[in-house]
């Protein structure tokens, strides 16, 4: 996954508003009464959160497992300026020596945690990479998006020449969506297709709740995205935050 997707990554993404979410980390920052100086942002693609981050004057560690968003995400560093560690690690064996002051992790990283018990592991290692009294922050495609707007459904966008198709077939049983993405990008007169398979699993909040008060953190809430008001059940995109 995100191989040559990471080539045409920001391209298709262009349209996200990466400082409002900069801007709305940074009020959750000050809603749980939290100045952070070191954070820690997991599965940060190709930097689009990190490096906004990072501008905003907060020293930035980035993780992902894909050397080459990694590599997109190093050379956008590069040319905006910030000094900022970018260490390629799958979350799921994430192993830092240093502590963290807050810990982000944004855009569907989570789902892509296909196991309860590996979801389990992973804000273990997230808790352990904390700083007493630090804060985690991540989102989730919420269990409505998954299983209703994606669901077994095909769905198809153009955006600067590049096309694209989703085929989603959504099983119930393990609530886990198996998306087939085919792209279609100009090269000459012509286009090359490439495929990429991606799997999520839609979680439900209270299962994450729970979950993050079962592995030793002290306060977890949940918001609806870019505010502070509770989940509705038909939001697609929740936010999480729990502290240590």
């Amino acid at each position: 996954m995100y191989e040559e997707f990471s080539k045409i990554y920001d391209i298709l993404m262009e349209d996200s508003d990466y400082n409002a979410w900069t801007e709305y980390i940074i009020q959750l920052f000050e809603k749980h009464d939290v100045k952070p100086k070191n954070i820690l942002d997991l599965a940060c693609g190709t930097g689009n959160i990190t490096i906004p981050l990072s501008k905003s004057g907060y020293n930035m560690c980035g993780v992902d497992i894909s050397e080459s968003m990694l590599a997109i995400a190093e050379n956008k560093a590069r040319s905006n300026k910030c000094k900022i560690k970018f260490i390629q690690q799958d979350i799921r064996e994430l192993n830092l020596s240093e502590k963290f002051d807050a810990v982000t992790c944004a855009c569907d990283g989570i789902n892509y945690i296909l196991k309860e018990e590996e979801l389990i592991s992973v804000l273990l290692r997230i808790y352990d990479a904390l700083s007493e009294n630090g804060i985690l922050i991540f989102d989730i495609s919420s269990y409505f998006k998954l299983r209703f707007i994606l669901g077994n459904n095909t769905l198809f966008e153009e955006k600067n020449d590049i096309c694209y198709c989703w085929e989603n077939e959504f099983d119930l049983s393990s609530s886990i969506v198996k998306m087939r993405l085919n792209f279609f990008v100009p090269k000459g007169h012509l286009y090359h297709r490439f495929e990429e398979i991606h799997y999520q699993k839609a979680y439900k909040n209270s299962f994450i709740i729970n979950s993050l008060k079962s592995c030793g953190f002290s306060k977890a809430s949940c918001y609806e995205c870019f505010s502070l008001d509770e989940p509705k059940k038909t939001n697609e995109r929740v936010i999480f935050v729990a502290t240590k």
